[in-house]
């Protein structure tokens, strides 16, 4: 009878369970902060290119004129 896996919510096979659950929630939250992260990123480089480049042009039309 020892050997029978308990229904008890409180047996270490449960909270094992709910430990892992924890784990795999906090991993999911990370990679899509992770995710959200890198798509930020990405966007705030592509209007620096763009903020870099509208500078380069002023700065060439006010050296040939």
């Amino acid at each position: 009878m020892a050997d029978e896996i308990s229904d008890d919510p409180h047996s270490a096979a449960a909270r094992v369970d709910a430990a892992i659950a924890r784990i795999e929630g906090a991993i999911a939250a990370r990679a899509a902060s992770a995710d959200a992260l890198a798509r930020r990123h990405d966007a705030l480089k592509a209007r620096m290119a763009e903020a870099v480049a509208a500078l380069d042009d002023v700065i060439a039309r006010g050296s040939t004129g």
